[in-house]
């Protein structure tokens, strides 16, 4: 009930303040379980992918969002919750698998289950590679994927900003749902996880116009990272940095 009281007044606000637009609503099933699987390019993707939407969408947010301390904390908490949206934790593993677990319970209710596949935000508004839960999902569930393309999130709202640009209006295009009822049955497969993975990932590229990179974001943006501590953090004697290790560390890495 708290969700369609929020979007009822969230809802023109955002409408009339950012004007974003929509494309492709039509796509989207107006009943039954879909997965709508969006690229991520800022914050504001929580609030205008589902905007457009009659349906409710239950994203699986990260569990960052639930666990802040203090008074921001607790507002970010009650805001997220009561929005439907399900903490995730993104340690990988076993935290993985739940997560997946109660994807699949969203699913088996018959709503909109909306997923990041890229795992977290660009850190430079290119579409990185997916991680192929989105594919498990589909397959457990025997539920169409809806591509769900982000456009303009990146420059309205860019990494570490607060105040959107007034002068970019946000969108979302959503493509035509993706059957893969031709893979019933084979949800452990690696290979065919990867396959329909990144078949959903080039739609996206196609519908947002994005650049694509074949490496997952997380992994990008632990080297990015390490570069920026290279630039401020002082060479030993021996003209090593201190931070070598910790880059090296994220270039061997694998998320998959």
């Amino acid at each position: 009930m708290f969700y369609w009281v929020v979007k009822a007044i969230i809802g023109p606000f955002l409408r009339v303040i950012f004007r974003p637009w929509a494309e492709g609503t039509e796509n989207v099933p107006r009943a039954g379980p879909a997965i709508l699987a969006s690229n991520h390019l800022s914050f504001s993707d929580h609030f205008f992918a589902p905007l457009p939407l009659p349906r409710k969408v239950t994203f699986l947010a990260k569990s960052e969002y639930f666990t802040g301390g203090g008074l921001k904390g607790l507002l970010s908490k009650v805001f997220f919750s009561g929005l439907g949206q399900i903490p995730v934790d993104r340690t990988g593993g076993a935290a993985s698998e739940r997560a997946l677990r109660t994807g699949l319970r969203v699913l088996a209710a018959g709503e909109l289950l909306g997923i990041y596949p890229e795992g977290t935000r660009t850190p430079d508004g290119r579409l990185y590679r997916g991680k192929t839960g989105v594919a498990r999902l589909a397959l457990e569930a025997k539920a169409p994927v809806i591509p769900t393309a982000m456009v303009g999130g990146f420059e309205f709202q860019p990494p570490g900003k607060l105040a959107p640009r007034l002068a970019v209006r946000p969108g979302v295009r959503f493509g035509k749902p993706l059957d893969f009822s031709r893979y019933y049955g084979l949800e452990h497969d690696r290979l065919v996880l990867r396959a329909m993975t990144d078949e959903i990932m080039y739609e996206l590229m196609k519908l947002s116009g994005q650049e694509y990179v074949d490496e997952y974001a997380q992994r990008a943006k632990g080297r990015l990272a390490s570069a920026l501590r290279r630039e401020t953090v002082p060479a030993r004697r021996d003209g090593a940095r201190p931070d070598e290790t910790v880059a090296a560390a994220h270039d061997a890495a694998d998320d998959d």
